[in-house]
């Protein structure tokens, strides 16, 4: 149950990331050995440019891993379907109005997450799409069961689970 909360957190942040068109640059460089090169805006497919015109003026002055990073962006979100969109929008909405700490904490649950070896990233997957599957009045009562649980409880319930993750707790 824990691993599928975890994962619903992952991959709700990583859901705000399709967005990401929209998001303000990033504050931390790309490290210098993995640098991507600059793109052209003249590289950009006419779609991906109408979508990132708010970015035109200063598109040459933006990092090259922005740059990279808002023309993969552009790229999902011309793929998705109307109803994926609305609800990447959905998502990125919610993603906006949780305090900076909450965010915080789920970028770090998905750095946990992508660290974990390709393996184990597919069971977590598996086991969160196992949870998804379920009738939402059983979701509801996992979680409920889990929220009265004693800290003891759950880590006994993790150690129990044989692919549990405790450093995703």
């Amino acid at each position: 149950m824990m691993r599928a909360s975890i994962l619903c957190a992952v991959l709700f942040a990583a859901a705000a990331n399709l967005a990401v068109a929209q998001t303000p640059p990033s504050a931390e460089p790309a490290p210098a050995e993995s640098a991507p090169a600059p793109r052209a805006w003249q590289s950009l497919s006419s779609e991906q440019q109408h979508l990132l015109q708010s970015y035109q003026d200063k598109w040459s002055s933006l990092p090259a891993a922005r740059q990279q990073a808002l023309a993969r962006g552009s790229r999902r979100w011309l793929s998705m379907t109307p109803e994926q969109r609305a609800g990447a929008q959905q998502r990125f909405g919610q993603w906006r109005s949780m305090p900076p700490e909450q965010r915080q904490v789920l970028r770090q649950r998905w750095q946990q997450f992508k660290s974990l070896p390709p393996e184990q990233q597919q069971r977590i997957r598996e086991s969160f799409q196992r949870f998804r599957r379920m009738a939402p009045e059983r979701r509801q009562e996992l979680r409920r069961q889990w929220r009265q649980m004693s800290p003891e409880q759950r880590r006994n319930a993790i150690q129990r689970s044989p692919s549990a993750r405790p450093h995703l707790r």
